[in-house]
């Protein structure tokens, strides 16, 4: 019974509150806390209208005074209530009235500063497990007596086949696909969930959270789920599942006969008994009807060149470098096959140096690459994994009379590819602990101590150039993304043939301009195709100092999509800072979701707003409105990366075209959309080179126009960045070895093309690198 409007006699309440609660002090409140079994009790001192967000939930806001200081502004709380709850306490709530919570979340308040209250907010839903007691003031003649008023939770489950496009709905299915949780290219987490159910309809769900453990918990296919309050959309003709306000889920076990516990991060949720015959009955549909996973495979029954989903226990963890992390586990049993070991400095290795020692023959080495590596620094020693989509790659160095196997999780998150955390009360948990207790670890130690191929020591120094590029002459150079149909053409022969053409070739990096590194970024414009250099930081600072000299207009302060909040500098200048902050549905969002817009900052101020918020937009007032400042400078900030506008094709809107975006369910704040919505071209960041390739039959200069793809670096952060710089530089190092003959140099494979070049006075045939990456082994 979420809200009880509750009826007083003689000035107490007839019915008691639950005796496992007890009272909270607003002033012990704050974010992180657990406050579980405690309530907020206060007197409700002002109440906003009922709103809809823009996904649809209702949204009512009232101002809580603590009963302890009725007079103190600080001792005062924002409460805000959605969904069902919201509806249900705008009916009756009053000005003067009793308010007590319970099951409430606590938040940072990002309107603290501007409305004098306390610090956090409380979040309130039904989804929350939350409750409300109202002791309201007399509404009928009865003096001091009210009606018990109770409102139930009724939840409707839709099936597949009945979702509408713009629908809320609550759902079950059955698990056919998922992603594990993996960052998003924003801030938050995101988990791909392909449902089915008896309706033979499939849905497929994109859930973001800022808390990966806020995600479904999702082990296998066949797991049971249960979403509440997600908004479907139709997309292509699909109908597709979108987190919504106030989305939750509990998932179970999907084997027949399994205990049904829900698993959930969540403290308090609602599970009817009627809803053990739901999960039993897709539990039996989906044993016939789905293909359903068997077990995990095991250390002894890998295979070369597969893919596979292994359960284990993590024993050691080290850095290797900014885009590869290190993963020592087992899982009791011993792979037929050598291994390799993965050198890495010991000081960066993690673990218990006993029990990796006596585990050194049954443990292997994973190595997991890109957007794996965050969550994979975060694991705990000691903890039970489940590693989705492992490649056991084959492999064997030059001096090895017999192969050996890597194993590899590549980055992104085809085939469901990532890292999973087992519960302890997971059943494979349960089952893999059991068994490795049993393991004998004297047996394993006398096992061929050559199990494990020990390419350059388990401890060597990784960061020594000399032994890398010793590494990587057994690993291949570089990596063909498409054409594998082409054959191997000579230099000779390319030159001596009509353009235009492509070619697949096996060279060797003879020479590379330029030899500063930084000076290879360029700007590219994709629509006049012109190229620039990227502008010094002195000529943005110029431009701000420049802007300064015009007085912010209060006038175009806090409009109907920004706050704003301006202030004078203490300095002989007196200067005036304006900052607008962009809302969504009416609120301020958390500073790393924030987009905003300074007018009067400093270079060194604007850089370190750009280390607060999400994205920041250099503005100056007019008479009318906002605007930007000289494409000169950059449009918009974010993170270290300054983005800038062609000054030739861009045709500037005004800033109040970004309330469009504000205005949107999730406003994603890419830049790309950005500069859309700003009638700005976006220039893009660029790595221009020139390559001399030999083969021994001729040379020719081969032109690398890159914006990530070659190097796996993004050549807009490459100049802010000091590690991806020495990365960069390690690969060319890598490529072209400073200081070795010609014949010492390593072979690259690389598809290039050639195209014509005329003007009135000649004709050049000239080359390009293309569908070609550095492989990710190599740096």
């Amino acid at each position: 019974m979420p809200v009880q409007l509750l009826k007083i006699v003689k000035e107490q309440s007839e019915t008691p509150l639950p005796s496992h609660l007890q009272k909270e002090d607003l002033k012990h409140l704050q974010e992180g806390s657990d406050h579980t079994n405690k309530y907020i009790q206060g007197i409700v001192v002002l109440s906003y209208p009922l709103t809809k967000l823009g996904d649809g939930t209702d949204f009512f806001k009232i101002v809580l005074q603590g009963v302890d200081d009725l007079c103190s502004r600080d001792n005062s709380i924002n409460i805000l209530i959605y969904g069902k709850m919201a509806e249900d306490c705008a009916k009756i709530i009053r000005h003067g009235d009793t308010f007590i919570v319970a099951g409430f979340k606590v938040i940072k308040s990002p309107t603290a500063r501007e409305d004098g209250r306390h610090g956090c907010h409380l979040e309130v839903s039904e989804e929350d497990g939350s409750a409300i007691y109202i002791y309201t003031k007399p509404r009928t003649a009865t003096a001091s007596e009210t009606a018990f008023v109770s409102i139930a939770p009724k939840y409707v489950y839709t099936p597949l086949n009945q979702l509408k496009d713009g629908t809320i709905v609550n759902l079950y299915g059955v698990v056919k696909f998922f992603k594990p949780p993996y960052v998003s290219k924003g801030t938050d987490y995101c988990s791909v969930v392909t449902l089915v159910d008896p309706s033979n309809v499939k849905l497929t769900c994109t859930l973001f959270n800022g808390n990966p453990d806020s995600l479904p918990k999702i082990y296998k296919v066949g797991d049971i789920a249960r979403f509440h309050r997600i908004k479907i959309r139709e997309y292509n003709g699909q109908m597709q599942g979108i987190t919504s306000g106030g989305f939750a889920s509990l998932t179970f076990d999907g084997t027949v006969g399994a205990p049904v516990v829900p698993r959930t991060s969540s403290k308090v949720y609602t599970f009817m008994d009627e809803e053990h015959k739901t999960i039993e009955e897709l539990r039996v549909w989906a044993a016939s009807n789905i293909s359903i996973s068997g077990p995990a495979a095991k250390l002894s029954s890998v295979q070369p060149m597969l893919f596979f989903d292994l359960t284990c226990q993590l024993v050691g963890k080290a850095k290797v470098d900014g885009s590869s992390f290190l993963l020592k586990v087992w899982d009791g049993t011993k792979c037929p096959y050598p291994t390799w070991r993965v050198p890495v400095e010991a000081k960066d290795l993690e673990g218990e140096r006993v029990l990796l020692y006596q585990l050194r023959n049954l443990m292997v080495d994973i190595l997991v690459y890109d957007n794996h590596v965050q969550l994979a620094k975060s694991l705990k020693i000691g903890s039970f994994l489940r590693i989705y989509s492992i490649h056991a790659k084959q492999a064997s160095a030059d001096n090895e009379d017999v192969s050996h196997i890597e194993f590899h999780l590549h980055g992104g998150t085809c085939y469901g590819r990532g890292i999973g955390v087992l519960p302890e009360n997971n059943p494979d948990v349960k089952e893999l602990k059991t068994f490795l207790e049993s393991v004998d670890l004297a047996d394993s130690q006398n096992m061929e101590s050559m199990s494990s191929v020990e390419l350059d020591g388990t401890f060597s120094d990784f960061t020594d150039l000399e032994s890398h590029l010793q590494r990587c002459q057994q690993l291949p150079v570089t990596v063909l993304t498409d054409h594998q149909d082409l054959n191997n053409t000579e230099l000779k022969t390319i030159m001596n043939s009509t353009a235009p053409q492509q070619y697949r070739i096996r060279a060797k990096l003879r020479t590379y301009k330029p030899q500063k590194l930084h000076q290879s970024v360029k700007l590219h414009c994709s629509k006049c195709n012109s190229l620039q250099e990227v502008p010094d930081g002195d000529v943005f600072d110029f431009i701000l100092q420049r802007s300064a000299m015009t007085a912010p207009n209060p006038e175009l302060h806090n409009s109907s999509w920004y706050d704003s909040v301006m202030w004078t500098t203490q300095d002989q200048k007196q200067r005036k800072i304006a900052i607008h902050f962009v809302k969504h549905d009416e609120m301020l969002r958390q500073p790393e979701d924030t987009l905003l817009m300074i007018e009067g900052g400093t270079l060194k101020e604007v850089w370190k707003l750009t280390k607060r918020f999400k994205c920041v937009i250099p503005v100056r007032s007019t008479e009318v409105d906002l605007e930007l400042l000289d494409l000169s400078a950059p449009f918009l900030l974010q993170g270290n990366v300054k983005y800038y506008g062609c000054k030739q094709c861009s045709a500037p809107k005004p800033i109040e075209s970004l309330s469009s975006m504000a205005a949107e369910e999730r406003p994603s704040w890419d830049p790309t959309e950005i500069a859309q919505v700003l009638g700005i071209e976006l220039l893009q960041y660029v790595f221009i080179m020139k390559f001399t390739l030999v083969d021994g039959t001729g040379a020719l200069n081969a032109y690398l126009f890159d914006y990530e793809k070659f190097f796996q670096i993004p050549a807009s952060e490459i100049l802010t960045n000091n590690f991806l710089q020495k990365k960069m530089q390690m690969t060319m190092n890598m490529l072209c070895p400073p200081g070795r003959k010609l014949g010492d140099l390593p072979w690259l494979e690389c598809f290039i093309k050639s195209y014509n070049v005329r003007d009135a006075m000649k004709h050049q045939v000239c080359y390009q690198i293309f569908d070609t990456t550095v492989a990710e082994d190599v740096v």
